[in-house]
């Protein structure tokens, strides 16, 4: 029989996640399967292959006891756990998991409760209003599960991958293009080139000296599991992870016309083409032609390409007509900000609440990834996240975090929190402890389904607390997971220009919240926009590029973020130096 993919072995690990969570298995075992479906999912080599020689445990995330089952699927073509559970609940209920918002554990009391096995029962229920009767539901979340369903069935399930799965095995594949000897250019295209916040598939445009040798290697790569009979110049290929690829390999002299035009975005190309039409010009992915000479100029570069429309090279992340033809071409365009600009990070956990390492070992990771300053910022007394630290541990963290400060040359250690923000504004220490803290992030965790007004009026008393320096992750939305909560922006925004209160680009890649849209409009009223990672682990500063990303495609330059700013200039733009000043 054949091995399982990637995909299939993932898919068969989350739903053992899931059906264990419906029957109330520990955190643990399920956290584990979990963790053991990701593993699977962005492993760029076969798991199948790896278990079958007794190394799939050498993927994080995977130990023994989930490689006898990867292998029991790969011999029998199925695990005998999973085979149990599924006999146990209806098959309609594992289905109404995948709706966002909805989840096992919410799932399995509309079963219990309302006797709801399945998307048509679900749905019915919803439209006869029987839901909003049960404690955490409400009629809000009713119109937020027929929308779901509408979305469910009218596309199927989410089909996009957040871009640092899709890079995570892109990059790997795009390196090993690079490194074939036929190979002379190879660049990533389309939205992953563009940074956006999820993506469909996957584009490569390559040149080499041999299209057809560079196309036949392609499909032979490790990071392959299927491809399509390759080309004389173009092949496409599907990953392990199940991520599509579709491999260019054009002329030299063509290199710019093709990797601008699959670039995009859409809409970009759209907008340039009209403005190129007006100018007697016709641009393609095969040239810009002159219609007054006949000449189609094939370009090398992009710069090239834009250069022919009389504008400046524009960078991918702007592409997406939102003003950057008009400012490339009356030279307007933004110097933007790049990773090396960052100088320090002001949201990170330890294993004083669910981070994976010490304060120490955080500190070094941060200063070994050139920053000057971090805070420790452990989840507040009420998250709910099983490990949060209570007033006097929080005061004892603070003790600690000085220590490390003192102990530790090279950076600045802040002592600071992540506090909830409950549903009333309040937060979930008293004013006298937070007092003592050198920075505070106030954040929504709980209580995502209060309208519009309720959430505004909430956030806008935490953006107003004497003692609140940011707000993080305002939305809280999880890119193709979960929604943002419904907020009058504008009028956070406003709130928070009028206190000094920082507004935070959350850079986990799952979040990037505030998204590009938000932080643009934040930044032109006057907000103070820092960049954070959330680190857990050591090396969760790396995800620093995905926030950058998202200021990027809000044009945002070095000054326009707080933390580009070394400390002796990013202490002052603290709310707390004002609020303490009287200011």
């Amino acid at each position: 029989m054949t091995d399982p993919t990637n995909t299939e072995i993932a898919a068969a690990l989350d739903q053992l996640g899931d059906l264990y969570e419906l029957d109330g298995a520990v955190i643990h075992r399920i956290v584990a399967y979990r963790n053991g479906a990701k593993a699977a999912r962005e492993a760029s080599t076969s798991v199948s292959q790896l278990a079958r020689e007794g190394r799939a445990t050498e993927l994080p995330g995977i130990g023994s006891t989930l490689q006898e089952k990867i292998l029991a699927l790969a011999e029998t073509g199925e695990i005998p756990a999973l085979e149990k559970l599924r006999a146990k609940f209806p098959p309609g209920l594992v289905e109404m998991t995948k709706l966002p918002g909805l989840g096992p554990k919410r799932a399995r009391r509309l079963y219990e409760e309302l006797q709801i096995d399945s998307l048509a029962s679900l749905r019915a229920a919803a439209q006869e209003e029987r839901i909003r009767a049960l404690s955490g539901f409400g009629a809000k979340a009713e119109e937020q599960l027929l929308a779901a369903l509408d979305a469910y069935e009218a596309s199927g399930p989410q089909t996009r991958t957040v871009l640092n799965k899709a890079l995570a095995v892109g990059e790997e594949l795009l390196q090993a293009i690079r490194e074939h000897p036929a190979t002379v250019r190879a660049e990533f295209a389309g939205s992953a080139r563009r940074m956006a916040e999820s993506v469909k598939d996957l584009d490569i445009v390559a040149t080499a000296s041999d299209p057809a040798a560079l196309a036949r290697a392609a499909v032979e790569l490790a990071q392959v599991e299927a491809a399509s009979n390759p080309g004389e110049n173009a092949v496409r290929l599907r990953t392990h992870a199940g991520l599509n690829v579709d491999l260019r390999i054009v002329e030299p002299d063509q290199f710019g016309n093709v990797l601008q035009h699959l670039t995009g975005s859409k809409e970009h190309n759209v907008a340039l083409r009209d403005f190129a039409v007006r100018r007697g010009l016709h641009i393609s992915e095969y040239g810009v032609l002159d219609d007054a000479t006949g000449i189609t100029h094939r370009c090398p570069t992009e710069q090239e390409v834009y250069a022919l429309l009389g504008m400046a090279y524009i960078e991918p992340e702007l592409r997406e007509n939102r003003g950057e033809l008009e400012a490339a071409l009356e030279g307007k365009l933004p110097e933007l900000i790049t990773l090396a600009d960052l100088k320090g990070d002001l949201h990170a956990h330890t294993t004083a609440s669910d981070g994976t390492a010490s304060i120490e070992e955080m500190a070094l990771a941060a200063k070994g990834f050139g920053y000057e300053y971090l805070a420790i910022t452990d989840h507040s007394a009420s998250m709910g996240f099983g490990a949060d630290v209570s007033d006097d541990q929080l005061r004892r963290q603070i003790e600690l975090v000085r220590r490390a400060d003192v102990e530790i040359d090279g950076i600045k250690l802040l002592a600071g929190s992540e506090v909830n923000i409950f549903p009333d504004g309040l937060l979930d220490y008293p004013d006298e402890l937070l007092a003592e803290l050198d920075w505070v992030v106030a954040s929504v965790h709980t209580s995502f389904r209060m309208n519009a007004k309720e959430m505004t009026e909430r956030v806008i008393a935490a953006i107003e607390h004497p003692y609140v320096d940011c707000i993080g992750h305002l939305t809280g939305r999880k890119i193709e997971q979960r929604r943002a909560y419904e907020l009058d922006f504008e009028a956070v925004a406003a709130a928070a220009a009028r206190t000094g209160t920082m507004l935070e680009i959350n850079a986990n890649p799952d979040r990037r919240d505030l998204n590009e849209l938000h932080a643009r409009a934040a930044s032109a009223a006057g907000v103070q926009i820092v960049i954070n990672t959330d680190a857990h682990r050591v090396g969760g500063f790396a995800v620093a590029r995905y926030g950058v990303a998202t200021a990027r495609r809000a044009w945002l330059t070095p000054g326009q973020i707080a933390n580009t700013r070394p400390w002796a200039e990013f202490a002052p733009l603290r709310c707390r130096v004002r609020h303490e000043s009287g200011s």
